[in-house]
């Protein structure tokens, strides 16, 4: 087996589509959390983009979340930030 094929399988990643759904899953629950009204579409973005902000960020403090939870935290704690920065910037 080659050596990138058994790494892939003690680590799996997140496809495309359920990066999708757990980012909009993930997007709704920070839009709840935080009081704004998004949207769908917006609530996909943030939860996908909050997740690569959060882990990012959360990389640099050597912490790491892996699998579907772990991309579903960091989705609503990215979302979070990123909403909160939002706000910070339209005032």
């Amino acid at each position: 087996m080659p050596p990138n094929q058994s790494r892939f399988k003690e680590n799996p990643g997140v496809g495309w589509i359920a990066a999708i759904v757990i980012g909009g899953v993930a997007g709704w629950l920070a839009e709840m959390f935080m009081k704004s009204n998004m949207g769908v579409l917006m609530n996909i973005i943030l939860g996908v983009v909050g997740a690569i902000v959060a882990n990012v960020l959360l990389g640099l403090l050597g912490v790491s979340l892996a699998g579907w939870l772990g991309y579903l935290v960091a989705g609503f704690i990215g979302a979070c930030i990123l909403i909160a920065v939002a706000r910070m910037v339209k005032r």
